[in-house]
């Protein structure tokens, strides 16, 4: 699998908000785009990762 152009070994498939929530990032904060489409908050725990993925996090910081 590929997150933010890194190749990542998953050990087993696992859904979008079980790897955010592994990998410390807070759910609110985030958009995530997986194999070239937006995933919404509310479909994240439906959508599975595999090997075959390619995934996007974008993260955002509050700032002035």
């Amino acid at each position: 699998m590929q997150v933010n152009g890194e190749q990542v070994k998953l050990e087993a498939p696992v859904s979008v908000t079980d790897y955010l929530e592994t990998h410390g990032f807070r759910a609110e904060r985030v958009a995530i785009e997986l194999n070239g489409e937006i995933i919404p908050r509310e479909k994240r725990g439906e959508a599975m990762l595999d090997d075959q993925c390619v995934m996007e996090i974008v993260q955002f910081v509050q700032g002035g």
